[in-house]
């Protein structure tokens, strides 16, 4: 099951470098691709605003 940002995003970009994928898309609110998305949890490790959940 992939990853979601939800609106809690402030599109701060410390989860984009993290991906090991590179699933995760900037814009206002970062979008993370489910087709890429290999589950592995990292973005929401590093998340400062917490805006990152399974879905």
């Amino acid at each position: 099951m992939a990853h979601k940002i939800t609106a809690s995003c402030v599109a701060c970009g410390t989860c984009i470098g993290e991906c090991p994928v590179e699933a995760i898309s900037a814009g206002d609110i970062y979008v993370i691709d489910p087709d890429k998305c290999i589950d592995c949890g990292t973005c929401a490790g590093v998340c400062p605003s917490e805006a990152i959940v399974s879905e």
